[in-house]
This record gives structure tokens, C-alpha cells and sequence, in this order.
């Protein structure tokens, strides 16, 4: 199968620190050779583990391992809403496949005969049998990652010959090959994992959280957590074109002014999410590129554990939903650099399309009559919690709430939970009240719903919500999806969406932006599924 029938056939399917003291020089001779060789990129925050199979891994953990790893495919490019590059979800392209045939029980992948990892090691296809055994294995985020896309069982990874690799299929499901092109079924070097597995870690992790082992463009050559990542190109890559930049260094600045002042001085050369006022503020600086892009099937709420009083009242969950500041959110935090997902008019029809805006809107009155009707009149105390990791955006959100919900006699206490620690505190289902982003890697409205709404669901199902009539919506839309059954479809998806605003166990505030500030001559920016930055497509000029 040529190029072209491959993607055919896929598609079917610093600055003055806080402290006021002047920040060093960001390059050193001991941190980059050549300025004109090296990216520097500078976040809030940064990965707690360089495998992104990893247990309580963060958002910034799928940097790190999207650039250092392959997968058997990936995704070919589009333009996006806002005029970039935007990965094009129906579309694929090889990487380390050079070839793949679908059929109607299984997919057959012919891997590239001249791919190595970064030790020289050839790649083979017990390297990716092993690896996707290791996805689907390991449990927490990454197995239920492949359930989603109906990769649930060892047995159905199956070694050909040593280039050839077939994955059958459990049942119809269009989320399966979609699925092998996220970042969790990275391929890995199964012969140097293994060496540094335990008895009671057979999988390596612990190896993995420090250490690159893989076959894509970048490898990390230094990582000092909250402080620094440095990537070095693999000058061997054979996944794609090889990259223009051969060393990349991200650096951790907490700060969102510092941030911006090593950009405007010309020190850093992308800042990616600088607070929303100061990407306003910038745009009208010549030097500087500013993109802004909605995240895909990515919302921001407020979530409330049900099985928590008095959260597990809906009247309760309600009242909040009539309580919240969103529109001072919108204006004090985001500064319009965000979509709503609240007030749609009291007369609009559900679509069977993700994310759109409930119909709730900030109404203190009828929040005060909620929580009298749920024996709450008389307020309560409670948690909010958020991920100290992105606190630009977190804090202040978390102050306006406070400050609203007090106003209907529920006492906020705000909890800051370091961002290295975030993911394994959210998954432990113990927070009452908290605020998080989601977005769904494969962009449909069923799959956003399996991940976050499902009672089966152990992983991003924070509110440890579960109805039985949710549970078969999302099982119907999933089926009537595979079959081609667009009624079905439809009338599902709109039941789970209604469900959920009905039922409100996590409130949709806003369909955050992707926002990533680059000097004038770094070009060829791409929007991903994951909204991290790739590093094999920008250039430097």
C-alpha cells in the first residue's frame, strides 16, 4: 500500500524574579552550544515523569513522551479554526508503520525495516507487541486509555514476523485505530525496560519516570524536576522528516511576568500558556507571534463528589450551578480568551455534537431556594480544591467561586495542591468540590462521556458519578457510531448531554484556548489532541 491508499484507508476508520532580584542568563555554555541551535521554551510548569504511562503523571508528562517516542501512526494536518496547523483527526500518516491494512477483524502493520531506538537497537515487532501489552496492562489512565478505543487484552497484539504486527479487533468501534495514534501506546525498547524491571514493578516504570527509552526524534539528556528538561535530536530518526532544531531546553518559571519579560527581552523563545491579560497585552508587539486555539473537546468545570454530602444532593449541585461568577471569570481571569459554556437561551435544542454551553447562568435567588429545598439553608463548609500547576488560571478562578458561593452561605476553604501531585490527589476521589481541565484526546462526544461521566470508570470520572441511564446512552452512542446508525447516534448523544446538565455532577465553566507566545522567527507551530507542543515540526530561523 503506497502513501497515499495508507492515508485513505486510515481515514476510513528571565527576567526579575518574584523576589525582585534580576533572573541569571537563560544560556550558559553548559546549557546550549549555539543559541541558533537551541529552542528554549519556558511554562509554568513542567512534567513529575517522563513516561506517560506513569502513575499520577501530569499534562506536562505528555511533552516529554510525544517527542521522545513513536507510535505505529499518527496524524496527518489540517487547517484549524484559528488558522494553524491542526492535526486532523480521521487522517493518518506513518511512523514507525510504513504501511498498515485494514480489515474488517483486524489491522496489519509493516514496520519500517530501518528504524533503531536510541541506543542503535533495531526496532521489531516484539518491541511494540510487548509495549502495547505494557498499555494495556499497567492499569490507571493508560489501560483505560485503550479500552476506550476496544484494546483491552494482551492477546490481541500478535507478532507476525519481526516487521509485522497485527492487532484484532475485540468488536466494531471507529475509536481503535484512532487509539494507536495517542500518546499512551508509545513504543519502547522492550529489551532495556525489561533489564531494569523488579518483581514488584514488571513493567519498568520506575525506570521509565527518569529515563527515555525509546525511538522518536528527541531524547532527554538532563532532567531536573520543577526546574529543567534538555532534549537532544536523535539524528537517526526514521518516523518523519527529521527536525529543523537539534536541542531543545524547557525551563520551569512559575512566574507567569517573569515569563513574559524573558520573552519580550528576547531570552526565551516560546512562552506557552502566558496568563490571558498578558496575551492581550502582547499582541501588538511586532516582535512576538501569539496564537490562541480553542482546546479540542477540552472543557474547564467545577466538579462536586457525589457520593460526598452534601454533593450527593442534586438540588445541592444545582445551587452551585445558579452560584457560580461566570462571566467575572470570563472577564478577571481569562479576559475573553476562552469560549463559555454557560447561559445558552432557555429555548435552545441540544445538538449531538461536545462541548456546548448549559443553560445555567450566575442567579443567586434561585441558588438560595435550591438549597433551602435541600435542607441547606443554612450553608455548609466545604473544599475547593485546585492544581497549583497552572495556578495562573486556578487561583483566581478559585477566589471568585469562593467569594460567590459565600453568598448562598456555603464556606469555601481553597486547598492548593502541588502540580507534581495533582493527577494522584484527583484520582483518589477524596476532594469534595475541585476545579480541572479534561479534554478528550479523540475528539467525539462519546468518547469525552466514557472517560468522564461512566460508572465504570475508575480514572477521570472525579466525581464518582454513576446512572445507569448515562452508562447506556454512552454505550448506545459508542455502538450506534460503529454501525453507522446516525439516529441512534444522535438521539444518544443528546441524552447523555442533557443527563449531565440535569444532573450537574461537574458544572462546564469554559472551552479553555491553547496559548502560545513564539518570537517572529519561530514558525510552524502545530495544534495537537494532546495541546502540548511538538518539537519536530517548529523551526527556527
Amino acid at each position: 500500500m503506497d502513501r497515499r491508499q495508507f492515508i485513505k484507508t486510515a481515514g476510513a476508520t528571565a527576567a526579575v524574579s518574584a523576589t525582585g532580584v534580576a533572573a541569571p542568563a537563560v544560556f550558559t555554555s553548559a546549557s546550549a552550544q549555539s543559541r541558533a541551535e537551541t529552542l528554549l521554551i519556558v511554562s509554568e510548569s513542567g512534567p513529575n515523569n517522563l513516561d506517560v504511562l506513569g502513575v499520577g503523571r501530569n499534562v506536562p508528562g505528555y511533552e516529554a513522551s510525544w517527542n521522545c517516542y513513536d507510535r505505529l501512526i499518527s496524524h496527518e494536518m489540517k487547517d484549524g479554526p484559528t488558522g494553524v496547523p491542526y492535526y486532523d483527526r480521521d487522517k493518518f500518516k506513518p511512523e514507525l508503520a510504513e504501511d498498515m491494512n485494514v480489515g474488517k477483524n483486524s489491522a496489519t502493520f509493516k514496520l519500517r525495516k530501518d528504524a533503531t531506538f536510541h541506543d542503535g537497537t533495531p526496532v521489531l515487532a516484539k518491541d511494540v507487541k510487548w509495549s502495547l501489552d505494557r498499555s494495556v496492562s499497567v492499569g490507571g489512565f493508560p489501560t483505560f486509555q485503550m479500552r476506550a478505543g476496544s484494546l483491552e487484552k494482551p492477546e490481541q497484539f500478535v507478532v507476525v514476523d519481526d516487521h509485522t504486527v497485527r492487532v484484532d479487533f475485540l468488536r466494531p468501534d471507529r475509536l481503535t485505530i484512532p487509539d494507536l495514534a495517542v500518546i499512551v501506546p508509545c513504543i519502547m525498547n522492550s529489551e532495556l525496560v525489561k533489564k531494569n524491571t523488579t518483581a514488584a514493578d514488571p513493567w519498568g516504570l520506575d525506570y521509565t519516570k527518569q529515563n527515555t527509552a525509546g525511538s522518536g526524534a528527541y531524547r532527554v539528556t538532563k532532567w531536573t524536576p520543577g526546574t529543567e528538561v534538555v532534549f537532544e535530536r536523535n539524528e537517526q530518526w526514521k518516523g518523519g522528516a527529521m527536525p529543523k532544531i537539534p536541542r531543545v531546553i524547557w525551563r520551569m518559571v512559575p512566574s507567569g511576568g517573569n515569563r513574559r519579560a524573558l520573552l519580550e527581552r528576547g531570552d526565551a523563545d516560546i512562552s506557552y500558556d502566558l496568563p490571558s491579560k498578558d496575551i492581550g497585552e502582547l499582541k501588538s508587539n511586532p516582535k512576538l507571534t501569539l496564537v490562541s486555539t480553542p482546546y479540542s473537546n477540552g472543557i474547564q468545570y467545577i466538579g462536586m463528589n457525589v457520593t460526598r454530602p452534601p454533593f450527593n444532593n442534586p438540588k445541592v449541585r444545582q445551587a452551585v450551578a445558579y452560584a457560580l461568577p461566570y462571566q467575572k471569570i470570563m472577564d478577571a481571569v481569562l479576559f475573553g480568551l476562552a469560549k463559555p459554556m454557560f447561559g445558552a437561551p432557555a429555548s435552545a435544542k441540544t445538538e449531538a455534537i461536545w462541548p456546548q454551553a448549559h443553560k445555567y447562568n450566575i442567579d443567586l435567588d434561585k441558588a438560595r431556594a435550591l438549597m433551602a429545598e435541600a435542607g441547606q439553608s443554612a450553608g455548609f463548609e466545604t473544599t475547593l480544591s485546585f492544581d497549583l500547576g497552572f495556578a495562573g488560571v486556578n487561583e483566581p478562578l478559585c477566589v471568585l467561586v469562593q467569594e460567590s458561593l459565600a453568598q448562598i452561605g456555603i464556606k469555601v476553604t481553597i486547598n492548593k495542591i502541588p502540580g507534581a501531585n495533582w493527577r494522584t490527589e484527583l484520582n483518589k476521589k477524596e476532594m469534595p468540590l475541585f476545579t480541572n481541565i479534561f479534554s478528550g484526546w479523540l475528539d467525539y462526544p462519546e468518547y469525552f462521556f466514557f472517560w468522564t461521566y461512566d460508572g465504570a470508570n475508575s480514572v477521570f470520572n472525579t466525581m464518582s458519578y454513576q446512572n445507569a441511564t448515562m452508562d447506556k446512552f454512552i454505550a448506545d452512542a459508542r455502538a450506534s457510531a460503529a454501525a453507522g446508525d446516525t439516529p441512534l447516534y444522535d438521539t444518544s448523544v443528546k441524552g447523555f448531554v442533557d443527563l449531565a446538565f440535569a444532573d450537574v455532577p461537574r458544572i462546564p465553566l469554559f472551552q479553555p484556548y491553547v496559548k502560545v507566545a513564539m518570537q517572529k522567527n519561530i514558525t510552524a507551530y502545530q495544534y495537537w489532541f494532546h495541546r502540548r507542543l511538538d518539537y519536530r515540526a517548529l523551526v527556527k530561523s
